[in-house]
Formats: structure tokens, C-alpha cells, sequence
């Protein structure tokens, strides 16, 4: 079907927010061949070395770039339903929250207050319930990675109670 005929308003305009994806992925594939192009290359008889992947995967979201500009400009992306701005908002600040907390605090506390917040952002809003909840899991996790596994986890006063 052609769209010369359709009337004006039903013609669908580029996708505004599709064409920032694709420069987006422009942007990290251009960090990717930068970082790769600047690793030392160790001397071997292949071909393929540390620097293989990062351009690999630099050169498919290249393509993936590119194939999101064509579907953009298009404008046959399917429409969006409306976003939810609060519970990105909850997980946004439970992951800064961790990454702020991590070091002082440690990992059972940072990641506690993680899955609080993840918690709340999906709707479970009882924080006095779901950050207990979430700090005594993060411990478990703790306990099997650091003492099991023998990995290097950031141990905070609560950690040191028990260890």
C-alpha cells in the first residue's frame, strides 16, 4: 500500500528516540574500536587475539546502529506505551545508593538497600520490611562467594559481626 494517498496526520514522522539510540550505539562501538585499537599487541603467528572480540562486537553495533537509523527514519517502530518514570527512579537510586554504600558499608547492606529499592520500584513500597529481607540475602550471597568461593567481596560492619 502505498503511503502518497494516506492523509497528513496518519503519515508517521522519524523516531526521535530511536534515532538517539542508534547514536548511542554509535557512541559505545567507537569507544570499543578506540580501546581495542589501543591494546598492545602481543607477538603470536594468529590472527586472532585480545583485540578480536571488542572489534567484533564494535562492528555489530555498528550495524545495529545503522539498521536502527534506516527503522527510525522510517517511522514503522511500533508505538511506545506510556513509561513509568517513578520506579525507574527507585532502581536508579537503589544502584547508586549500592555503588555509594559499597565500600563504607559493605556488600550485604549496599546490596540490601539495592533490593529494597528494586523492590519499591516494583511496587513493594514496605521498606521496613524489604530492606531487612534484602540485607539478609545479600549476606547469604556474601557468605558464598567470599567464604565459599574464596572471592573478593567488600566486607562491611555487618560482615565483620560474624567473620
Amino acid at each position: 500500500m502505498s503511503r502518497v494517498n494516506e492523509p497528513l496526520a496518519t503519515k508517521r514522522r522519524p523516531d526521535w528516540a530511536a534515532l538517539v539510540i542508534a547514536i548511542c550505539l554509535f557512541a559505545v562501538a567507537a569507544v570499543m574500536l578506540w580501546d581495542a585499537f589501543h591494546m598492545k599487541a602481543i607477538a603470536q603467528y594468529a590472527r586472532i587475539g585480545p583485540a578480536t572480540a571488542p572489534k567484533v562486537v564494535a562492528f555489530g553495533l555498528i550495524g545495529l546502529g545503522v539498521w536502527t537509523i534506516f527503522e527510525a527514519w522510517r517511522g514503522e517502530f511500533p508505538e511506545r506505551e506510556h513509561q513509568e518514570v517513578a520506579p525507574v527512579v527507585w532502581v536508579v537510586a537503589g544502584l547508586a545508593a549500592q555503588m555509594l554504600l559499597l565500600k563504607t558499608a559493605g556488600f550485604s547492606i549496599a546490596t540490601g538497600i539495592l533490593f529494597a529499592f528494586t523492590a519499591a520500584g516494583f511496587g513493594r513500597r514496605k521498606l521496613w520490611l524489604s530492606i531487612p529481607a534484602g540485607i539478609a540475602f545479600s549476606f547469604v550471597v556474601w557468605v558464598i562467594f567470599a567464604k565459599l568461593l574464596q572471592l573478593t567481596l567488600p566486607a562491611g560492619p555487618f560482615e565483620h559481626i560474624f567473620f
